[in-house]
């Protein structure tokens, strides 16, 4: 049997990532019949269907699904391979652009940024702070930070900060004028500061009682579209907000804020920094992932 050639290789892996032969395409520079003419070269070798195809819609079988998994694992190996050995530059440089929530770039700040600095000083960081959920790829990011449940599956993600959780926030005097609810469903007779999302849709609070899930909408007078703007507002007497702990621990650490219902107060998947899994990694983004282990191996 003819072995198939890394293209090949690489032109199935961007279809099942893309799950489209037309934006697979334009990643890799073909045209939409050549690459799916270079599939069908790929399946006859190999005598299998690696996907279903429909007027709408592109899947992978199971054989498909079988070869993906193992393939991108030798892709990864085989650039890591080609970066480290190509000689470049002795230096590290460049722009490297990441999008992420500003309440998501502030952890940086902490030790990964000054640590980064210290090593590779010729690196320029760009953090550009957006709500959105947007494809990294086609808006010219070299990566993202985003909580882990909504990375988009064709991304690598690499794990950093602490694990936390959403707390529901309120000041020492809205608390003495109100008083604090004892559980969820208490909300109801208080001021909720709602949290609009880049999709319009207003973010449900959701609660964790004795392993079982509890989801109330919110109801109040001030709604906003920033994290950093909610915390504020509750320092204020506002109200009450419900928030990732990370944005607010120095509001709590200087006693702005108060956490109320803590005993449900729901864990929150971990921050990833994440980036295109076929495309190959900018030796700036290497570093700052080898900073980002390194930090993490200290905690």
């Amino acid at each position: 049997m003819t072995r198939p050639t890394l293209n090949e290789v690489q032109a199935f892996c961007a279809v099942a990532s893309h799950r489209s032969f037309r934006r697979a395409a334009d990643e890799l520079g073909l045209s939409p019949s050549t690459l799916s003419h270079t599939i069908g070269g790929l399946e006859r070798q190999l005598g299998v269907r690696l996907f279903n195809r429909t007027t709408r819609s592109v899947a992978t079988t199971s054989a498909g699904e079988a070869l993906l998994r193992r393939m991108t694992a030798v892709l990864e190996e085989y650039d890591l391979a080609l970066d480290e050995a190509r000689q470049v530059s002795e230096t590290i440089g460049g722009t490297l652009r990441i999008s992420a929530a500003a309440a998501a770039i502030r952890p940086l700040f902490d030790e990964v940024v000054p640590l980064l600095k210290e090593r590779l000083p010729e690196i320029q960081l760009e953090c550009v702070a957006d709500g959105r959920l947007i494809d990294i790829v086609e808006e010219r990011f070299d990566a993202g930070i985003r909580f882990g449940d909504v990375v988009p599956r064709d991304m690598v993600g690499i794990p950093f900060g602490r694990p936390s959780r959403f707390v529901t926030l309120a000041s020492p005097e809205y608390l003495r004028r109100h008083g604090s609810p004892g559980r969820p469903e208490d909300l109801t007779m208080h001021d909720c500061i709602r949290m609009r999302l880049a999709s319009g849709r207003i973010l449900p609070w959701s609660f964790d009682r004795e392993g079982e899930s509890v989801t109330l909408e919110p109801v109040g007078s001030l709604t906003l579209t920033d994290v950093t703007l909610q915390i504020d507002a509750a320092a204020r007497g506002l109200g009450i907000a419900f928030v990732w702990e990370g944005a607010a621990a120095e509001a709590i650490a200087r006693g702005h804020v108060t956490i109320v219902l803590e005993r449900f107060c729901p864990s929150a998947s971990r921050l990833l920094l994440y980036y295109p899994r076929n495309r190959q990694m900018p030796r700036a983004l290497r570093a700052l992932i080898d900073v980002l282990k390194d930090v993490q191996s200290r905690d």
